[in-house]
């Protein structure tokens, strides 16, 4: 095709076809740009195509970690509203005559509401990776990016908040440890010894002084309104701004 051109080109500067000679080089000229823009225009569909799949693979990675980080948040707040719940009842056992609750039951609520402690950790490996790789801008979503960003700033919220939590827990349970107080009679009660193989004590101890201590109402108050704060203040606006994510998750995939 070249040797084709230049035939054309030299017979007609020999012929001296000065004006055809002009209006070929343009041609040729315009034919070089049309098959530059063209090898362009190639290339840059080429390059979108290929950012577009791998912001879908992204977006996929994405969708199944906050879904999985949304389920773990909902077991985490079952068991913080059964703390809350048990805090409730230990309360309205201190307010009524003691006696109207057995040892086992007492010992049944202690568990449930003190025996674990909260800590959200969700799933965001990937999102960590792609903030520290900076391939958070290969998400095409500008309102997706920010909501991203601004959810590993959340989680810190959430982590001194549970920290809190753990501290008046902490204050609960230390009272169980006195000399006059007996841990083994609530694991006896509530079926951990058996679960343990321990075998069951000989002479149990009652627990149930804690029900006329101030103290243990102080501590039980205490976390209870801090439960309580971790539920409505954070647990609940988190709530949402997971299932915000993960519908903008699901917006922007390509089924």
């Amino acid at each position: 095709m070249l040797k084709f051109f230049r035939r054309i080109r030299k017979n007609l500067i020999e012929e001296k076809k000065v004006k055809n000679y002009l209006l070929y080089a343009i041609g040729e000229i315009v034919l070089v740009v049309i098959g530059i823009l063209i090898a362009l225009a190639i290339n840059n569909a080429q390059l979108r195509s290929t950012k577009k799949d791998k912001e879908q693979v992204y977006l996929s990675g994405l969708h199944e970690e906050f879904e999985t980080s949304l389920r773990k948040l909902e077991v985490l707040r079952d068991v913080n509203n059964q703390n809350l719940e048990g805090s409730k009842q230990l309360l309205s056992f201190i307010e009524s005559d003691s006696l109207e609750i057995s040892e086992q039951e007492l010992s049944n609520i202690l568990i449930k509401t003190f025996a674990f402690d909260i800590a959200y950790n969700p799933n965001k490996s990937l999102l960590e990776e792609m903030i520290s790789s900076g391939s958070l801008k290969d998400l095409s979503n500008t309102k997706l990016r920010i909501q991203l960003t601004n959810w590993i700033s959340t989680l810190e919220d959430i982590a001194k908040q549970e920290e809190e939590l753990r501290i008046q827990r902490q204050f609960v349970t230390d009272m169980m440890r006195r000399d006059s107080l007996s841990v083994r009679t609530i694991f006896d009660d509530s079926g951990i010894s058996n679960d343990l193989g321990i075998p069951l004590a000989i002479k149990p101890i009652s627990n149930r002084a804690l029900l006329s201590s101030p103290e243990f109402e102080n501590n039980v108050l205490l976390f209870l309104i801090t439960a309580n704060a971790t539920e409505q203040m954070h647990y609940i606006p988190l709530y949402s701004d997971l299932k915000n994510i993960v519908a903008s998750l699901e917006a922007e995939l390509e089924y």
